[in-house]
């Protein structure tokens, strides 16, 4: 059986380690301290590297994790990142026989023009695309984009366990109740994923039903959602694209 295990570090990234036996697969490692630390405990071999996109707090441990060891580094074939040796595109079959995985490869653009996520074993590393609660900031993308890559995602198996790369989901809940408050589910999920901070705990992964059923950006189409946006944008809204434009600029300004 995989297992994953989350790094902390910087601020609020996580750095995942996709574990089986001795070897180990991180993904998006924005420094490299904390994981030559880890693996040294656990006495396991880095086997390979996975980035998501080119943004420095996912790449920036890559150059010292690569001076311990030469890896495959994987990453999106759309953007200019240096360290990538293999790089990936939408479509691809990446096969990782060191923990006996295989993961799809999907253009998810958005917060990124060449942002990629990895989908296999049931779970999904999306990096800053999809957040807990939330989606990452269209620093690249369009509106467009992300609501394309988002449903992308919110159409895989509810099961899917959800991966992503910051600890941003109590202010992600905090903006998500002002928009959707009478949501009865983000309410309970409010409660569940405090009391995991409180004893230090991530509130990472989430699952796709549960994003499904309380993040707001994947909720564009409920009449909350609507009702927000249009209030915020003072006119009508009537594509989901358009509310999804509304509802990201709300979160910026939150």
């Amino acid at each position: 059986m995989l297992n994953v295990e989350a790094i902390p570090a910087l601020k609020d990234n996580y750095i995942w380690a996709i574990v089986r036996g001795e070897h180990c697969v991180v993904v998006d490692p924005g420094e490299a301290a904390p994981i030559l630390s880890w693996l040294a405990q656990r006495k396991l071999h880095l086997s390979a590297i996975l980035i998501t996109h080119h943004h420095g707090d996912h790449v920036g441990g890559v150059p010292a994790l690569l001076r311990h060891g030469r890896v495959p580094v994987y990453g999106p074939a759309n953007e200019a990142i240096a360290c990538v040796s293999h790089p990936l595109s939408d479509g691809m079959q990446l096969e990782l026989p060191a923990i006996g995985a295989t993961f799809e490869i999907f253009e998810v653009p958005g917060h990124t023009l060449g942002h990629i996520a990895y989908y296999g074993e049931g779970l999904l590393f999306c990096g800053d695309t999809l957040f807990a609660c939330g989606c990452g900031r269209l620093f690249e993308g369009s509106p467009a984009q992300m609501h394309a890559s988002l449903q992308r995602l919110a159409a895989l198996p509810g099961e899917t366990l959800v991966y992503c790369t910051h600890e941003y989901t109590l202010d992600n809940i905090a903006f998500a109740l002002s928009v959707d408050p009478d949501n009865a589910q983000l309410h309970e999920r409010a409660a569940l994923e405090q009391a995991k901070r409180a004893q230090g705990l991530p509130t990472l992964p989430s699952t796709i039903a549960l994003e499904q059923a309380t993040n707001p950006f994947l909720r564009c189409h409920a009449p909350a959602l609507r009702q927000a946006a249009e209030a915020y944008a003072q006119r009508p809204l009537h594509a989901e694209i358009e509310i999804l434009g509304v509802v990201r600029d709300m979160k910026n300004h939150f």
